[in-house]
């Protein structure tokens, strides 16, 4: 009987030492997985405490905040509340996203008063972060400002610099009085993109001269009743703790990350499932032998699931390490992808949670195991005479057909009853992998009947070590099925996230191309659908419509209002504007038929909304309305028509200029879309309109540019997923490589044989290369209807999910034969070494046996 723990742990060792390749091979797929999960846990992570610690340090140790409409509200709102109402612990703040003079970097000048602040923003008391005088200074001197002192290193900015900020489409001067020197990292992380000064300094760079942004409250309970009970007119109170925008926004955008990189680990349990299948296969007389001499079923299979769990901690340990040095790498991807799409984050360190780690462990040691129990279980299940003969277990395997088919079927079906489910994205994701896992359950029948198709075809190119190619990856099935599954598996999901990019970019395009009419657009630099709020002085729109060549200015107003009926979802995005600068070529998606064109509905009042804020507020036509918080308190707007749009995933509101000024006192604008006259050159008048726009921050750009900024904004959204795809194919890589060498060790006598009765060692190489050839070509042909599958998953469930956006379906042919190619370009790589290494084979060592 095989003894205790102890000599079972000697043996475990000792086979994995002998087998070294196969050991890394199964250490690396689990590692490989690992890293993946670990590394988007940290970008994630990562992104959503550079921003909670950015939020934290602007709203400080407040309970509550008073806020008003998207141009503030006056001063003395403030002032009343101090001394009518006596709400001592009360601090008035000014706050702008802004930019320095040199830098692209997206900061937040914060403005207050220095003696309010003590109890809300410590780092803003004089102490240990910043010394009194230079808090005196901020006080008596105009334009006076302290940053923190990792961005004055960034920025190579020391003690009396003087500074060149803009927060409104133009630069202000300023001077540096102080530096802040916080006592800890996530202090230092905390204010890295801050701009502190006087609210009086703060209003004039930013142009709100007498009202505020916002005001921060200390309450009790007392307090709070009665300022809820008398809320000054136009404003509203809000909880800080409530407030939970941020999981709202991002919680799909994190989810669709978490799902692609599990796919990594699916195709990694493919891997070690075919590297612990053929440890039990090249020991199949050993363990013969063994359960000959009395040992059991269940310590045959603890044997086994140990080897598995030793290389399992191994590739565990590192897949941790390779998640921290990729998390590093992903931070940057995720929190761009981020900063495009929904707000800001300034993502300077990596926060590693142990609860990250954690589930990386679990995940990697539990894929270990759960990949090498059927096998394991299969060892145990074969009398002893069975287990020493090969034949066996092809002749299960071949058994096992009608039942992974069937199995397969079953898992489709599952799939797409799981689709037909309500509006879960969870659902979702598990449908999707019951389709693909499903379709690589195909793969052993689809490879025996495409053997047989290219039996004569490969004969034909080949000669007689094409046939023999083809019959040798029949009569292997139990190896070469796995290793095709795999990477038919990875290929599968390159072609479905290849398509639905493609079919995105195209529905993207094609929207940009309708919805963008003007020929010239003027906006600041920082402006962007994840900074909606930025204050243009309205005078620039005189300015365009001076200039020679210009036929008309169409003025839009990006802001972010609240909406009292969905206090659980973010705050609206409402664009107003002049006139559609679409003109007529907008199309629209309409949840009810409009008579009037839709300028003369937006000029009655009416609003329309985009797809994505139709989906994710339930609106309908029998719900056509909605409420939002104005400066004449809440007003209710109807709903005339819905329309694509894809600026952002968070949806926009559109109403008319005009309705727009009736309900806010805002007399800014955020961008302009300016038409040109017919036959003007539109470069020149670019020129013309850079230089009388010198003395403000604006940049103006035409149409073309602007439509390849935004499809640049596109590719960087994507450009996470293209490196999870990437990895995911790596492993597929990996996972044949391991299997074409197993196949090798295990078939070494038959190729002795074939090399005894005359087979060059020139075409020994050929054979095992015709062969890795074949096994790519159908994993490439079986994973192209899988992967477009998973495209229409993707397309239009996954991200209308996600997202609430309708996409065209339209899969590019050259996507397809890229695929098929890396199929082909994997395979035969994969085969490479292990044929060379046939070409060197020995036939005396081959044949030789104990």
């Amino acid at each position: 009987m095989l003894p205790g723990p102890t000599l079972s742990l000697r043996l475990a060792s000792r086979y994995i030492s002998r087998r070294l390749f196969q050991s890394a091979m199964f250490a690396l797929g689990v590692a490989l997985g690992v890293a993946v999960v670990i590394a988007i846990d940290i970008a994630n992570e990562s992104a959503s405490r550079a921003f909670s610690l950015s939020s934290e340090s602007l709203v400080g140790s407040a309970t509550h905040q008073l806020v008003g409409g998207p141009n503030g509200f006056p001063s003395h709102v403030y002032t009343r509340l101090r001394i009518k109402r006596r709400l001592k612990l009360s601090a008035p703040v000014v706050t702008e996203f802004a930019r320095l003079m040199g830098s692209d970097q997206a900061l937040r000048l914060l403005g207050v008063d220095p003696l309010a602040e003590g109890p809300f923003r410590s780092y803003v008391a004089a102490g240990d972060d910043v010394d009194a005088n230079a808090l005196n200074r901020v006080i008596a001197e105009p334009g006076a400002v302290v940053i923190s002192q990792t961005l004055a290193e960034r920025l190579g900015l020391t003690v009396e610099d003087s500074l060149q900020i803009s927060a409104g489409g133009r630069f202000s001067q300023a001077r540096l009085v102080g530096i802040l020197q916080p006592e800890n990292n996530a202090s230092r992380q905390a204010l890295d993109d801050l701009i502190i000064s006087d609210i009086a300094t703060a209003q004039e760079i930013v142009g709100m001269s007498g009202r505020l942004s916002r005001i921060d409250l200390i309450l009790d309970a007392a307090e709070l009743e009665a300022l809820r009970a008398d809320l000054p007119a136009g404003l509203r109170l809000l909880d800080v703790k409530e407030e939970n925008s941020l999981d709202q926004m991002i919680a799909a955008f994190e989810l669709n990350l978490q799902a692609m990189s599990l796919l990594a680990l699916v195709v990694g349990l493919f891997l070690i499932y075919n590297t612990v299948n053929f440890s039990v296969l090249q020991r199949r007389g050993s363990i013969g032998i063994m359960r000959s001499l009395g040992t059991t079923r269940g310590q045959i299979f603890r044997f086994i699931l140990l080897e598995a769990l030793i290389l399992g901690l191994l590739g565990t340990a590192l897949g941790m390490a390779l998640g921290i040095i990729f998390g590093r790498g992903t931070v940057a991807l995720v929190s761009q992808t981020i900063s495009d799409l929904y707000f800001s984050v300034n993502v300077r360190g990596v926060s590693i949670a142990p609860q990250t780690l954690i589930k990386g462990a679990l995940i990697g040691i539990g894929a270990s195991l759960l990949a090498a129990a059927l096998p394991s279980w299969e060892a145990t299940r074969t009398p002893p005479a069975g287990v020493m003969r090969r034949s066996s277990d092809e002749r299960r395997a071949r058994r096992l057909l009608p039942l992974m088919t069937g199995a397969g079927i079953g898992l489709n079906l599952l799939g797409f009853a799981l689709l037909s489910a309500p509006d879960s994205l969870t659902l979702g994701f598990a449908a999707l992998l019951c389709i693909i896992v499903g379709g690589a359950l195909f793969t052993p029948l689809a490879l025996v009947l495409a053997m047989r198709l290219l039996t004569v075809p490969s004969e034909a190119l080949f000669g007689v070590l094409g046939r023999l190619a083809a019959r040798s990856v029949i009569r292997s099935l139990s190896r070469t099925g796995v290793a095709v599954a795999a990477l038919t598996v990875a290929v599968s999901v390159i072609v479905g996230v290849s398509s639905m990019i493609g079919s995105f970019r195209m529905t993207v395009a094609d929207w940009l191309g309708s919805s963008l009419g003007a020929q010239i657009y003027v906006s600041p630099p920082l402006f962007a659908s994840n900074n909606a709020s930025v204050d243009v002085d309205m005078a620039v729109k005189a300015v365009a419509e001076s200039a020679p060549g210009v036929q008309a200015v169409s003025s839009a107003r990006h802001v972010i209002v609240s909406a009292p009926d969905y206090r659980d979802l973010p705050p609206v995005n409402l664009l107003a504007s002049d006139f559609d600068i679409a003109g007529d070529k907008r199309r629209f998606k309409w949840r009810r038929a409009a008579d009037e064109p839709h300028q003369a509905l937006l000029d009655a009042g009416q609003v329309m909304v985009s797809e994505s804020f139709a989906f994710r507020r339930g609106l309908s036509p029998q719900r056509d309305s909605i409420s939002l918080d104005t400066e004449a308190g809440p007003q209710t707007f109807q709903v005339f028509g819905v329309y694509y749009d894809y600026s952002t995933d968070q949806g926009t509101l559109y109403m008319a200029r005009t309705v727009y000024d009736r309900y806010f006192a805002d007399p800014f604008i955020s961008s302009l879309g300016i038409f040109t006259e017919p036959g003007v050159d539109i470069e020149q008048v670019i020129g013309d309109l850079r230089a009388r726009f010198a003395d403000y921050d604006l940049q103006v750009q035409d149409n073309a540019s602007l439509r390849a900024g935004a499809l640049e904004v596109f590719d960087r959204t994507f450009a996470i997923t293209i490196a999870l795809r990437l990895l995911t194919t790596l492993v597929a890589f990996i996972g044949i490589l391991a299997a074409l060498m197993a196949l090798q060790l295990e078939h070494a006598r038959e190729y002795g044989v074939m090399r005894a009765t005359g087979m060059t060692g020139r075409q020994l190489t050929r054979f095992a290369m015709i062969q890795t050839g074949l096994m790519g070509l159908v994993a490439g042909i079986l994973a192209l209807p899988i992967g477009l599958l998973t495209s229409l998953v993707l397309t239009h469930v996954i991200n209308l999910r996600s997202f609430g956006w309708t996409m065209q379906f339209a899969p590019q042919p050259s996507n397809l034969l890229e695929a098929l190619l890396v199929a082909l370009a994997a395979a035969l790589l994969a085969g490479l070494y292990p044929a060379l290494l046939l070409g060197r084979l020995k036939p005396s060592e081959a044949l030789r046996r104990e």
